[in-house]
């Protein structure tokens, strides 16, 4: 299932403390730390921020880049001069 539900939203993200290192039987990444699975949604920068100075975490705040929209129309699936690969 694919949901927008998330976005517009700060996240709150652990720096991994020790390397991925792929998995001996499977082959799967792992790693020595279980926080760098856990990421942690915020409404806003203000509540982030409060979260991790009252918990007394390092952070450094990545403002969200802008996003450039282009317009698209269902009827351009359909154009004659289309670029097909």
């Amino acid at each position: 299932m694919q949901s927008g539900a998330r976005t517009r939203k700060w996240v709150l993200a652990y720096e991994p403390a020790s390397r991925r290192q792929p998995e001996a039987l499977m082959g799967w990444a792992r790693a020595e730390d279980t926080l760098n699975e856990v990421r942690l949604h915020f409404e806003t920068m203000e509540e982030a921020v409060a979260f991790a100075t009252k918990n007394g975490l390092d952070y450094a705040v990545i403002p969200p880049h802008d996003s450039t929209e282009k317009p698209k129309s269902y009827a351009d699936n359909f154009r004659y001069d289309r670029i097909r690969s």
